[in-house]
């Protein structure tokens, strides 16, 4: 008896759907072993983690299975689209690890999807139709009720090739009349009940410039695009499965061999305590309340980028929810656990101070500096060490001291030992308060016996602390960043208005922080552990004369329905 390879066996479990279609497809030798797949955004908005998800799927089959990924901006509506977003779609892409093998825009087959659309015209399957869209919607009927033909549905084929060229001379007025493909107008699917296909719209385009008065609706130009540009597989979430009858049949008019590409739809991707629709994101930067689409709150790739999220822990994140049939909710905080994991693996330990109250050490000498070593990464060995000055006066958080500690606090309280993480043990006396009974300093006498490295080091206490040396350290504004939303589902919460659910603490700003003088040249983007605190990186506001740090993620999960 024989059995399989088990790596081999391992391999194909670990196949999600769309790769066993696409090694079916070469094993058959469909479109003659030939990989060709698209990234087609509307460059109408920022790109989110949704996106991501459709980028690692399209750019990723193409990879694994020697094939073309082309990115095709889906320009086919001018109103909404600028360059700005266009630049901000390939930043992201290459942000990501991804590279396209071509660039297209829809906007590059308007003079094609024009004559396919006079094709139709002239075969009887479109005509002009100058009932208004509340007249269009009602005729359509509803899903259980066929509709009932437009009056124009049979208007003559001569007819209707005038009124449309004279809808992209300029004569005709939004609105005013659409062209529309002849289907079925009783189909079980709304889709195929006559579905506009060229409409009007007076806005100079940000390629074609005037040239063009009508312009093609998406169900329309996307199968056709994909059809020019030889896709072999076409891939798209689940809300464009009902559009998969019509994406064939407008295949079906148009091809003139055997070759047709095939659309397959996966799962989208939704995460709790946030919105994926570009419109809900574009209130929020309208509407001011968040800073930009690069907001660190923000499920933008723009947004997470400046967080500190790394395309690696995307990814991983990415291929640990995989790709499926049925759509759901992703907790966010499986994304954040994959942030974690990859930075733990990746940046180096430093102290931050968020909330800084002094400790004097009153038996250490005054005007004594020394040098502790500290190691960069425990993780990882390569990253080697550093040396970090030790003084008289530390700062140390303020959460780290208590007057009236309860029995379970191990940290400093009067008559209590710690250890000064890489430096000393120390015992604390006691604590100086000013008028309003706020702890200004806290005592402490240090042990010298116990430096990090000595043999009496390695006397055992309960608790330790970090701390920054007072005339090594730097200020710094560090802002704490949360979820967005205090509710997991923002939108389904259909008795309140999305923006009023915002959660209040989703931007905690402090400054007058305290950070080691190591992060001196520090720049924009790069990634630390605060230890005991959390991972920072370097905002793109700061500057060597005011460094500014985000909180990209917590240490460990604490949320508790809204509060930290």
């Amino acid at each position: 008896m024989t059995t399989e390879n088990p790596t081999v066996e391992e391999n194909k479990r670990s196949l999600n759907f769309i790769e066993q279609i696409v090694e079916n497809d070469l094993k058959e030798g469909r479109d003659n072993g030939r990989v060709q797949t698209r990234f087609p955004p509307e460059p109408n908005g920022y790109l989110h983690i949704g996106h991501a998800k459709a980028i690692c799927i399209d750019f990723g089959i193409a990879e694994k299975y020697g094939g073309t990924c082309n990115l095709r901006f889906d320009d086919t509506n001018p109103v909404k689209e600028e360059v700005e977003y266009v630049d901000s779609i390939m930043e992201d892409i290459e942000w990501l690890g991804f590279h396209w093998d071509n660039v297209y825009y829809a906007s590059d087959y308007f003079q094609q999807l024009w004559d396919f659309a006079e094709k139709l015209i002239k075969e009887g399957k479109a005509y002009v139709d100058e009932q208004s869209s509340e007249e269009i919607a009602r005729q359509k009927g509803t899903p259980t009720l066929p509709g009932t033909d437009s009056p124009y549905r049979n208007r003559p084929v001569e007819e209707s090739m005038e009124l449309f060229h004279k809808m992209n001379s300029g004569e005709i007025s939004e609105g005013q009349m659409v062209l529309r493909a002849k289907i079925d107008m009783a189909s079980p699917n709304m889709h195929m009940r006559d579905p506009i296909i060229y409409r009007v719209i007076h806005m100079p385009h940000h390629r074609t410039g005037t040239k063009w008065k009508v312009y093609p609706m998406y169900d329309f130009a996307h199968g056709q695009c994909d059809y020019f540009e030889g896709v072999t597989h076409s891939l798209c979430t689940l809300e464009f499965e009902v559009h998969r009858p019509l994406y064939d049949w407008f295949i079906d008019q148009l091809a003139d061999s055997d070759y047709r590409p095939r659309q397959t739809e996966f799962n989208r991707l939704n995460l709790t305590y946030t919105v994926m629709s570009k419109r809900r994101l574009l209130e929020l930067v309208q509407d001011g309340l968040v800073t930009g689409w690069d907001d660190p709150r923000m499920p933008t790739l723009a947004g997470m980028r400046r967080r500190g999220y790394t395309p690696e822990a995307i990814r991983g994140f990415i291929d640990k929810i995989g790709y499926t049939k049925y759509d759901g909710m992703n907790d966010v905080s499986l994304l954040e656990f994959a942030v974690r994991e990859d930075l733990n693996a990746r940046v180096a330990r430093v102290s931050g101070v968020i909330d800084p109250v002094k400790l004097i050490l009153t038996n250490y000498p005054e005007g004594q500096v020394e040098e502790m070593e500290a190691i960069n990464n425990p993780e990882d060995e390569g990253m080697g060490s550093r040396m970090v000055k030790f003084s008289r006066e530390l700062w140390i958080e303020r959460d780290d001291f208590m007057e009236d500690a309860p029995r379970k606090y191990f940290r400093l309280t009067p008559g209590n030992e710690v250890r000064l993480k890489n430096g000393y043990i120390v015992k604390c006396t006691g604590c100086k308060k000013d008028d309003e009974g706020n702890v200004v300093e806290v005592y402490a006498e240090y042990d010298p016996m116990t430096k990090s490295g000595m043999p009496e080091a390695n006397r055992r206490v309960r608790g330790t602390i970090h701390w920054v040396s007072v005339p090594h350290s730097l200020d710094a504004e560090v802002r704490l960043y949360d979820r967005l939303f205090m509710v997991e589902d923002p939108l389904a919460e259909k008795d309140k208005e999305f923006k009023d659910l915002i959660n209040p603490e989703s931007l905690v700003v402090r400054k007058g922080c305290k950070v080691e003088e190591y992060l001196a040249d520090v720049k924009p983007l790069e990634n630390f552990q605060f230890q005991r605190i959390g991972y920072f990186n370097v905002d793109t506001d700061s500057t060597s004369g005011a460094l500014v740090f985000n909180r990209t993620v917590a240490l460990r999960d604490s949320w508790k329905g809204g509060s930290k």
